[in-house]
C-alpha cells in the first residue's frame, strides 16, 4: 500500500488544512488545529466551509 498524496492547501504558524485521496479516491479533508485534526470527507467539508462562511458574517 502507498502512502497517500498530501496537498497543503493552507496553512498559518499554528493551524494548516491539508486535503488526501483515500484508497477509493475520495478526498478526505483535514483541518489541524494545534493538537487536534479534524478529517472531513466531501459533503461534510462543504458544509463545515458553509458554517465557517456564516460565522465570518
Amino acid at each position: 500500500m502507498s502512502e497517500p498524496t498530501v496537498e497543503i492547501l493552507a496553512e498559518t504558524e499554528e493551524f494548516a488544512v491539508l486535503m488526501t485521496r483515500d484508497e477509493a479516491g475520495d478526498v478526505i479533508y483535514h483541518v489541524e488545529l494545534g493538537n487536534a485534526t479534524l478529517h472531513f470527507f466531501g459533503e461534510e467539508w462543504d458544509e463545515f466551509v458553509d458554517l465557517m462562511r456564516q460565522a465570518m458574517r
